[in-house]
């Protein structure tokens, strides 16, 4: 079978737009493996060394990046969620330097540190976008048993606080078996999810997690079976899970997309079509979809689907770069686009979707009204507001406020119908629905670019035109198609016909 999201596929869309833009925010995961410092020299090469056959980089810049498990928790932070994050690092400047980068998007960091064991770093020359060199600074054995006493009473008192855990193992010394088993038994009484990034060949000490996640090449070292061979590959897998007490595997297929592995057979779930740059982190932000996903109650099947597209968006980045939330809603606007359904927003999600376009440097359009009963005239005015800008938001009134407004009789329309005929129109964005006598909270929430309304109204009655100003924006004035308005089609319909 394959999967992937699909404009005819209504069930599966809603609850991910809900928890990319609103559950998330509540859910935290738990991250335990090894931390890493990525460092990156990024310059030009123009010449050949006259000392030996190597190229010469003239240096442009440097940049630091949590990797390893670390990296995984920055992509949890970016999707918007909370997460703690358990390992080991040194007593040195590499730790203060990751501890920063992590503190800065809200990352809980619970570093166990270990004297005589430096932060593990991985230093990367790259000559434009070429990786030349990779310099790495770690030291993986002989960690003391205190240290990982301290570290697994840590992990065990901030358990029954979050919703999913992931090992991200990178063989460097943090998972032992012991702390797997302790960390996997206690998640699964507690009812917590527990995924798995593989790096050891056997695989029996991630037994009872829900999930382990290799790639093709993590698989193959289990199997023995070489990764080109997928089929035997996925047959292999398969076989594993009654021995290793899973729920199903997650197998990563580079550019084929994601397979998940059940005792009943094999659902693959094709990539999403991206220009691909740089591979580094993939995994990580692909883990931490499927986690973020899974403890926010969505199916396997949907949080696959989403991690397909959250890793099409960091493959077409240079270096280990993650996922933001703004960039996965982004993502997920074609999709949104083409249901009206999903346009109709509660405030606070709204306020993450402009978030999103604004991240991308698109203008945000507002206008209010009615809206009863639809008509050329208003169909007009979202074409005209559309055109001042990249996105549209329309709020409208809810059925109490028309109603102190128009009459008892108004509106002809309930407000959820209003909402979702305007969500229909190409030219809107969003529809939101509001209840106070005016729109003003909505426009100091949103602070949108331009405010658009129809040519009755003049700037000076415009409500919001002084606060859109005071933030740069716009207030646009545009026609109205005269003899069209919605007491006039009612005044028509109640009028016998001769």
């Amino acid at each position: 079978m394959t999967g992937g999201l699909s404009a005819d596929r209504m069930d599966d869309l809603h609850p991910i737009v809900t928890r990319v833009e609103g559950d998330w925010r509540e859910t935290r995961v738990l991250v335990i493996g090894d931390v890493m410092l990525d460092r990156y020299i990024w310059g030009d090469v123009e010449r050949i060394s006259p000392e030996a056959p190597v190229p010469v980089v003239r240096l442009a810049r440097r940049s630091e990046q949590p990797g390893g498990a670390a990296n995984v928790a920055m992509n949890i932070a970016g999707l918007g969620a909370k997460v703690t994050l358990a390992g080991f690092a040194g007593n040195d400047e590499e730790r203060s330097v990751l501890e920063a980068c992590l503190d800065r998007v809200g990352v809980d960091t619970q570093l166990t540190i270990v004297d005589g064991h430096p932060t593990t770093s991985k230093l990367r020359i790259l000559g434009g976008q070429q990786q030349i060199l990779r310099l790495d600074v770690e030291k993986t054995k002989g960690y003391p048993e205190d240290a990982y006493a301290s570290m697994l009473r840590g992990i065990i008192a901030v358990l029954p606080e979050v919703r999913a855990v992931v090992l991200s193992d990178y063989a460097k010394g943090v998972l032992s078996e012991q702390v797997c088993r302790e960390v996997i038994d206690t998640a699964r009484r507690l009812g917590i999810p527990v995924l798995v990034d593989p790096k050891h060949r056997d695989f029996s000490r991630y037994r009872g997690a829900t999930t382990i996640c290799p790639n093709l090449q993590e698989l193959s070292v289990a199997t023995g079976i070489p990764p080109k061979e997928i089929e035997p590959l996925l047959e292999a897998a398969t076989a594993m899970l009654p021995a290793l007490e899973l729920d199903y595997l997650t197998v990563t297929l580079s550019e084929k997309g994601i397979a998940v592995v059940r005792p009943g057979g094999t659902d693959t779930y094709p990539a999403v079509a991206r220009q691909v740059f740089d591979v580094s982190g993939a995994g990580d932000t692909v883990i931490a979809t499927l986690a973020l996903s899974l403890a926010s109650g969505l199916p396997i099947e949907a949080a696959v689907r989403l991690a397909n597209i959250a890793a099409g968006v960091v493959v077409s980045k240079v270096g280990t770069v993650p996922i933001t939330r703004d960039e996965l809603i982004t993502s997920l606007m074609p999709e949104i686009e083409l249901q009206a359904s999903e346009k109709l927003l509660e405030l606070a999600h709204l306020q993450t979707r402009v978030g999103a376009w604004r991240s991308k440097g698109q203008r945000v359009v507002f206008t209010n009204g009615c809206f009863d009963l639809l008509h050329v005239g208003h169909i007009t005015l979202m074409e005209d507001a559309r055109r001042q800008g990249d996105r549209l938001v329309v709020a409208i009134n809810s059925d109490r406020s028309v109603s102190e407004l128009k009459g008892p009789t108004r509106p002809v329309v309930q407000e959820r119908d209003r909402g979702r005929v305007l969500a229909a129109l190409a030219a809107v964005d969003a529809v939101i629905v509001f209840d106070e006598p005016t729109p003003l909270e909505l426009i100091i929430a949103l602070k949108p670019d331009v405010i658009v309304k129809g040519g009755d109204y003049v700037e000076s009655t415009v409500v919001g035109a002084k606060e859109v100003r005071s933030w740069g924006g716009e207030v646009k004035i545009v026609p109205t198609v005269e003899g069209f308005s919605t007491s006039k089609l009612i005044a028509r319909a109640a009028t016998p016909s001769r």
